[in-house]
């Protein structure tokens, strides 16, 4: 089974498809830290020293700490590096989130992230989530305005349905690069999601690529430390390469704010999984 291992986000921008995430680097809640600054700082310059060329954020996650912590490690950014950050959600606490879709929001939200990464086009801007309270066309053509002044260069969603999805590809207001949704090896709920990135070509960034933790808890536990130690390999490498040979439009971008789990995370990369392999792990979803 061959392996694509990179990816052309938005027909123009070619990552590594094995990303890094940053809400690790924050803490319980994505508030707040976690660790120390320095650690954070190690975590995102190895990851890039070992060849990720997408670093995945959110405005959020901190809130504003992480944006800071990817430009403090990685600015001014290397020739090839994606940084994708997130945009429509405001925290008021580590579990207190408020949905904020109006035009001068979105605005307000994308110009203070440029500020906190220090750069004057972010790669990857991705509505965090769909505002019930203001038309989609209104919440699109505000980032596309974004996009046309420079500041934006490609345009995701996040979190949505596959109705919406196609509900916002055909409204035809902004061009869409990407869609950033839960999808792991024991909850695939968004697949009809990832079938209609796949008809339009579009990145598919899975959240929880490692099941927010729950693989060893859950009743597929013994078949994956069976196929584990088949391939000397982690349940959470196994999780990741089963991301990775499920579609070529899947990019996932685990966090960690461990060196050692980092290592580990990558290295999955390399984890080569046959028909029957993929046919086992394809069945635990149910298990799970």
């Amino acid at each position: 089974m061959v392996i694509l291992e990179t990816f052309t986000l938005g027909g123009d921008l070619p990552v590594r498809r094995l990303g890094f995430g940053t809400a690790q680097l924050t803490g319980p809640g994505y508030w707040g830290p976690r660790g120390t600054r320095a650690e954070a700082v190690a975590v995102l310059r190895r990851a890039v020293e070992r060849g990720v060329t997408l670093i995945d954020t959110a405005d959020n996650y901190g809130p504003g700490l992480a944006e800071e912590l990817v430009a403090e490690a990685l600015h001014p950014y290397p020739a090839g590096l994606v940084v994708a950050t997130k945009g429509g959600v405001v925290r008021t606490s580590d579990s207190a989130w408020h949905v904020a879709g109006r035009p001068e929001q979105l605005r307000a939200m994308c110009e203070a992230s440029l500020r906190r990464l220090r750069t004057e086009t972010i790669d990857l801007y991705q509505l965090h989530r769909l505002d019930p309270e203001v038309p989609m066309a209104d919440q699109l053509g505000t980032l596309d305005e974004l996009r046309r002044e420079g500041k934006i260069r490609h345009i995701g969603l996040d979190t949505v349905t596959a109705a919406q999805l196609e509900r916002a590809l055909a409204l035809d207001v902004a061009p869409l690069a990407s869609v950033q949704n839960r999808f792991n090896l024991l909850n695939r709920s968004s697949q009809d999601v990832l079938e209609v990135c796949e008809a339009h070509g579009l990145a598919f960034l899975p959240w929880f690529p490692l099941a927010n933790g729950s693989l060893a808890g859950s009743t597929a536990a013994a078949e994956l430390d069976a196929l584990a130690a088949r391939h000397g390999a982690t349940r959470g490498q196994l999780a990741l390469a089963w991301l990775l040979h499920r579609s070529p439009v899947l990019l996932p971008t685990p966090g960690t704010g461990s060196l050692a789990h980092l290592d580990e995370n990558l290295d999955a990369a390399s984890v080569r999984l046959d028909a029957d392999d993929v046919a086992r792990l394809d069945a635990l979803t149910a298990a799970g």
